[in-house]
């Protein structure tokens, strides 16, 4: 079977099939990239007669519809978009938006004389030289012979057979011919990727994501395009705000649509704990309402096919755009949104640094939705989603083959039922030897961005735990204020005693603490600091930290899992502290899990 043909087609004829809707454009709504000079830079190309690449385009397949007729699949560009937006912009005078969302114009000048493009500015603007706009002359707006008139009036010492020689080239800019790279409508994802990278020498990466969302925002019987904007319009107004504003004056179709009216509270929300992008969007949406967690299998879907046939229908993929939609707007759901953001914070996870999975994030929401879709108590929802959340990030669930894990797991707690499946994998990965070893290994380890040491700031955050010396700052305060961390070994007395960067940076030597405190411990040996701390504590005064009994004192190493033996430490027990804290910091990591 023939993967893909390829063949030349005249640009007017490509922008023809685009007018007409034969080849959609998947991301046309989104800003344009290139610059104004790429746009002179592909024109002048054109111009030249010079190559300018190809643009891929997929089929969709053909759709049975319920009186047994098939529907010929639409194109779709799957590469080429910016190129293709290009033209449109210079050549039809399509307005397109910048990064900003605005919309503008890109205007392409030309002078006949040097036969040289650029883009208009006031010089070119006020110069008799220069045609100021390129689009009405091969767009057929103005006749060629009016063209030529015009530059002729304007310059009369210019050579009037090149004058028209010029003009008559640049109109045939719209029989320049293109190469199109259509790939089979039978080809899997898979395939398609593969194809994709190898054509594409920059090496972009074209994920299953892209392919979804290219076959909703292509779709418009199913109001599949509008279920496009619904998703980059709430991505976008989670960061930016004053996106409302383009929303209301520039796309009144939506505005009125009940999609906007699901995402508006978003315009004056506030989260910075999960963020989603469209990817992190979808991903929820087709994992909770299709129980599926490969990208492939919901194009397939929306396609209407018909895993046990092999074919394609048209009331499985109308069924298919209704279910994903459902789930889109459960994911905007203000009350589900923000019921789950407070779930995740209540965990101690307050700070989106503390999450370094997103899928785990992302599953434990779509986990979220169907447990409550199922009905179960929220007592219930509260406690398997917490410990599904920390469980998979404790064991990096997600952090390799994310979605056939995640196709995997949503299967599974379909089949046999949360609270079974969650057994079974607490009993698989969560074991006398993860908590004894793994996870002290886990915590070996000079990187901050760590799956262990995030969870155990999670628990100190949960437990309330105070500052190290603090006697009322929490270490959740620091986190929130981007509080710094610090060495309970300071790092110049270690670096003097010779320890490698490698050592004296160990998670197990960071703690939270106020920078006065931190200032006043200075390069003091734990053993030293810790005596003033003491004698402080005797003489009542204040100096390096509030703390006003040698009880509270205990107490808060306590908290911080630092053992006794650190109150007489030196350089010489460093080493042995490390594995000792490890060790404390699992436990805590393992209390906490086991009281969520």
């Amino acid at each position: 079977m023939a993967k893909y043909s390829v063949h030349q087609q005249p640009i007017e004829t490509l922008l023809t099939w685009i007018k007409s809707g034969e080849i959609a454009i998947p991301e046309i709504q989104r800003p344009f990239v290139w610059k104004a000079s790429k746009v002179r830079d592909l024109i002048d190309s054109l111009y030249q007669g010079y190559p300018v690449g190809y643009i891929i385009t997929w089929r969709n397949p053909d759709v049975k519809l319920k009186n047994g007729e098939l529907s010929a699949g639409r194109k779709v560009l799957i590469d080429g978009q910016q190129r293709v937006t290009a033209l449109t912009a210079a050549i039809v005078g399509q307005r397109v938006l910048d990064t900003n969302y605005k919309q503008i114009s890109i205007r392409i000048a030309f002078n006949p004389l040097t036969e040289k493009f650029d883009v208009l500015n006031k010089a070119y603007e006020n110069s008799p030289e220069w045609i100021n706009s390129i689009n009405p002359i091969i767009n057929d707006e103005i006749s060629i012979s009016k063209a030529i008139r015009t530059y002729l009036t304007a310059n009369p010492d210019a050579n009037e057979e090149l004058v028209e020689a010029r003009i008559e080239n640049l109109k045939r800019i719209k029989s320049k011919q293109v190469g199109i790279i259509e790939l089979d409508h039978a080809l899997d994802i898979d395939t398609v990727t593969e194809i994709f990278i190898r054509i594409n020498q920059k090496g972009v990466v074209l994920s299953n994501a892209d392919f979804v969302m290219s076959k909703i925002a292509a779709d418009e019987q199913h109001g599949g395009n509008r279920m496009r904007k619904l998703v980059d319009y709430f991505c976008r107004l989670i960061v930016d705000k004053d996106f409302n504003k383009h929303i209301l004056d520039n796309d009144h179709g939506f505005y009125a649509h009940d999609y906007y009216k699901a995402i508006s509270w978003m315009a004056t929300g506030h989260d910075t704990l999960y963020v989603p992008n469209y990817i992190d969007f979808l991903r929820v949406a087709f994992t909770y309402q299709f129980s599926r967690g490969r990208f492939s299998d919901l194009v397939a879907l929306l396609s209407g096919r018909n895993f046990e046939t092999r074919t394609y229908e048209g009331e499985i993929a109308e069924r298919s755009f209704q279910r994903l939609s459902a789930g889109l707007l459960d994911f905007v759901n203000r009350t589900n949104y923000q019921r789950f953001t407070m779930l995740v914070t209540s965990t101690g996870l307050i700070n989106s640094k503390l999450i370094s999975s997103k899928n785990s994030l992302n599953f434990s929401y779509a986990l979220y939705l169907k447990l409550r879709k199922d009905g179960l108590p929220d007592a219930e929802i509260q406690h398997y989603v917490k410990r599904w959340l920390i469980m998979s990030l404790l064991i990096g669930r997600y952090s390799g083959s994310s979605e056939s894990m995640i196709d995997e797991d949503i299967k599974q707690i379909n089949e046999k039922g949360v609270a079974t499946y969650l057994t079974h994998m607490e009993q698989a990965h969560l074991g006398a030897g993860f908590w004894e070893f793994r996870l002290v290994s886990d915590l070996e380890t000079s990187g901050t961005n760590n799956n262990a040491y995030n969870v155990y700031l999670a628990a100190q955050c949960n437990g309330r735990a105070h500052a190290f010396l603090a006697k009322s700052m929490q270490t959740s305060a620091l986190i929130e204020q981007r509080g710094d961390i610090h060495h309970l070994f300071p790092k110049k007395y270690l670096i003097k005693h010779n320890f490698a960067q490698k050592l004296y940076n160990q998670v197990a030597n960071y703690v939270y603490t106020e920078q006065s405190t931190n200032l006043k411990i200075g390069t003091m040996a734990p053993a030293d600091y810790i005596g003033k701390v003491r004698e402080q504590i005797e003489l009542g005064t204040f100096d390096i930290c509030t703390l006003s009994t040698s009880q509270e004192l205990l107490d808060n190493l306590s908290q911080n899992d630092i053992p006794s033996s650190f109150l007489q430490a030196t350089h010489l027990d460093y080493e042995a502290f490390l594995t000792e804290r490890r060790q404390l910091m699992a436990s805590k990591i393992r209390v906490f899990y086991e009281h969520l």
